[in-house]
């Protein structure tokens, strides 16, 4: 991806080959990306042909770098919605879930927590047994042909306000596939005030669910204080604000409140300028629960594999520090304990084996 300077992220200037080797052999958890957002080039680009003249996403693979360059965090969500327009029956979902895991897959991904927002499918007439239906099928098809553990986060898309509130909480708690773990909240931060969101969040963790929103991407410290008093965080998504307030650091680290640290991200929506001036070294010199994830890969040039390379950049990491890392991943996820010992296992072997 291009930085507003000229400078490329997704091949970090000064990366170590060997480091990159160690990553892409690595057994890895993600715990923040998104399903529409995950989806390949091709995938988007059969989706927008196979919808032409309905759509202005691009139908060649190519074209769409350009498409998925953003001015501000605003743009993003634009072309964001742009492709989830292209999702309109529920074979389009299966496919997109099942390319989603093939792509993780390639990485060495073994779990991921990926973040649904059924309200956009449903409101454009994707029926709801038949969307649930659709990702379940590709859940299952996932893990036994492909080795890939996943699971689901449904979230609030906050851009569309309280009624599709309304609609998330009812699909998550009353026709809730087996495969959902936790309830988020995305979209922009400004202007889509947390406490509003509290009676859902509520409802949500009664039932079972974890809390998981997104909090202090591009607003400051006080929205992720609220998603932590008002939504009952477990894991905040982002956080990149945090640093600003001591005494957020210290309840952070105090309670083990995972953040899901998405740098590439954090450049192409604009809310952090350089990824100089990432704050993850602050996050991790506080003490705190830092994890990798790559948010919407393809769409900011980036895959999870490359977002290890660019914190072990900045964080000045050996292959011991990554491994490191990616257990962080392990112990933030919603996986049972059983498959927290497993993962972190094959982590071990991984590191140890690199070592002889």
């Amino acid at each position: 991806m291009v930085q507003p300077d000229g400078s490329r992220i997704g091949n970090p200037a000064g990366s170590n080959t060997g480091i990159e080797a160690f990553i892409a052999g690595m057994p890895k958890a993600e715990l923040h990306v998104h399903h529409v957002g995950s989806a390949s080039p091709r995938v988007v680009a059969d989706l927008a042909a196979r919808h032409a003249g309905r759509s202005k996403v691009p139908t060649d693979p190519e074209a769409l770098a350009e498409y998925f360059t953003f001015t501000d965090f605003a743009h993003f969500i634009e072309v964001y919605l742009s492709v989830v327009d292209l999702i309109r029956d529920a074979e389009d979902v299966r496919a997109l879930t099942y390319g989603v895991a093939e792509d993780m897959a390639r990485q060495n991904i073994r779990y991921a927590e990926l973040t649904i927002t059924p309200y956009s499918s449903v409101r454009r007439g994707i029926p709801e047994v038949a969307f649930m239906e659709a990702i379940e099928d590709a859940r299952l098809r996932a893990e036994k042909d492909l080795g890939v553990v996943l699971r689901w986060c449904f979230d609030i898309p906050g851009e569309a306000g309280l009624e599709s509130a309304e609609v998330t909480a009812r699909l998550a708690t009353e026709l809730a596939p087996e495969g959902l773990v936790s309830f988020g909240l995305g979209g922009p931060e400004i202007g889509v005030p947390r406490p509003q969101f509290k009676p859902y969040f509520d409802r949500a963790r009664a039932a079972g669910l974890r809390s998981v929103p997104h909090a202090g991407e591009t607003t400051g410290p006080e929205t992720v204080w609220d998603a932590i008093r008002l939504l009952g965080a477990e894991r905040i998504g982002h956080g990149t604000q945090a640093v600003k307030d001591p005494a957020l650091l210290d309840h952070l680290g105090e309670h083990r409140i995972a953040l899901e640290v998405c740098p590439t991200s954090n450049i192409a929506t604009r809310a952090v300028e350089r990824i100089e001036d990432h704050p993850i070294k602050q996050m991790v010199d506080a003490g705190l629960l830092v994890t990798v994830n790559s948010d919407d890969p393809p769409m900011f040039g980036t895959d999870l594999n490359t977002e290890y390379a660019v914190a072990a950049r900045l964080l000045d990491l050996d292959e011991a520090g990554v491994a490191a890392l990616a257990r962080n991943a392990v112990e933030a996820s919603f996986l049972d304990q059983a498959g927290k010992a497993r993962l972190t296992g094959e982590i071990d072997a991984h590191l140890a084996g690199w070592r002889r």
